[in-house]
Formats: C-alpha cells, structure tokens, sequence
C-alpha cells in the first residue's frame, strides 16, 4: 500500500449493526469535494463537484462554510463565506444537497444529511463533524438515532484518544469493560442490545 492510498488518522466510518453507515471526521475543518485520488479530500462526495468544492469550520461553537466553488445556502449563493444554523440546506454545485443539523444541545458535533441521491465514497448514510463527543441511542436528538437500543452510547475525545461510554458493560475488541474504555478506528464494541465497529478510510 502506498502513501497515497494510507487510511488517514482523523476520519474513519461507523457502521451501526441494523442502522447504518457514517463517515465520521475529527478535524476542525473539512473540505468537501470530488474524490479524484485517494486521500485527497475530507468528505468525498460522488457528484459533479469540483476537487476542493468547499470547506466548513467549527468557528468556537459554531460552523461557518467558505465556498470555494459554487455553494448555495438556504437558496442564496454563498460569497466567499457563511454561517450554518442548524437545519440548513446546503447546495454544492448543481444538484449535491446537504441538510446541516446540531441535533444535541450539549454537544458541538454536526451532522450532515444528503439530500439528495448523492453519497460519500466509500458510501455513508451521513456525515458527523465531532467536535468533543457525539451520541448514539434511542432519542431525538442523538446524532444517530438507534431506536431499538435501551440506552445512550458516547464516543468522546480525551487526550487526543478517542473513548466509548455507556450504562453497565460493554466489550470491545473482545475485552470486557465496565462503562468504558478506550477505542481505535479499527475497534469492534458491542453490548446489551447494541453493536457498532470503526473502519479507518
């Protein structure tokens, strides 16, 4: 395997076992675009976009996007930058179309939902852009709401390691923890009633 073709350290896909697939960035900022060469790109979306479309920062505990090809929000065209607020609609060239959600108050992650028939490559459901932590479980406004599941799971950042909590215990990588315990992007975690693993990209 070549340099090029490296799995990066600050993204990977978690794929929830009967939920689905999300691309899952770590960075401060991401830039979104045609996935031209491996790599080459933060979020590869499969559409007719540009090579470096646009870029979206966590400004404190906000998001803003800098347009560096054509890009649309709420319908006006973006000139050089905007602000995101949660439930806007993004539009990257002629038909790519995100929804830009904070669907927990506690937390700085966004998600960003496709719209449109467009998909990362390789395909995701959507996008989460952590900032600290991001929930998964039964409620509203878990950042990836798993109905059948009994309790919230957090994955959260500590000293640049990257953790996984819940109620009771939990297993991970074949180990047995109580609460939580420490992850990699290439983890498999499992416990009562619920099942996700990390594939680093």
């Amino acid at each position: 395997m070549d340099a090029m073709s490296q799995p990066r350290s600050d993204r990977f896909l978690l794929w929830i076992d009967a939920v689905g697939g999300y691309w899952v960035c770590l960075g401060d900022e991401v830039v979104l675009g045609q996935p031209l060469r491996p790599g080459s790109v933060d979020v590869p979306i499969l559409g007719d976009l540009s090579s470096r479309h646009a870029r979206i920062r966590r400004d404190g505990e906000g998001y803003v996007i800098d347009a560096l090809r054509d890009v649309w929000v709420q319908g006006k065209q973006v000139a050089g930058t905007a602000g995101l607020r949660d439930g806007h609609e993004i539009q990257l060239g002629s038909g790519v179309r995100l929804g830009f959600r904070l669907p927990h108050a506690l937390s700085a992650t966004a998600r960003l939902d496709f719209l449109s028939r467009h998909r990362t490559h390789p395909s995701a459901d959507a996008i989460l852009l952590m900032a600290d932590s991001f929930v998964l479980g039964p409620r509203p406004h878990s950042h990836v709401v798993c109905r059948q599941w009994r309790q919230d799971v957090i994955l959260y950042r500590h000293d640049k390691t990257l953790f996984c909590r819940t109620q009771g215990d939990l297993e991970i990588d074949g180990r047995s923890h109580h609460n939580k315990g420490p992850i990699t992007p290439n983890s498999r975690i499992a416990g009562d009633r619920f099942a996700f693993c990390l594939e680093p990209v």
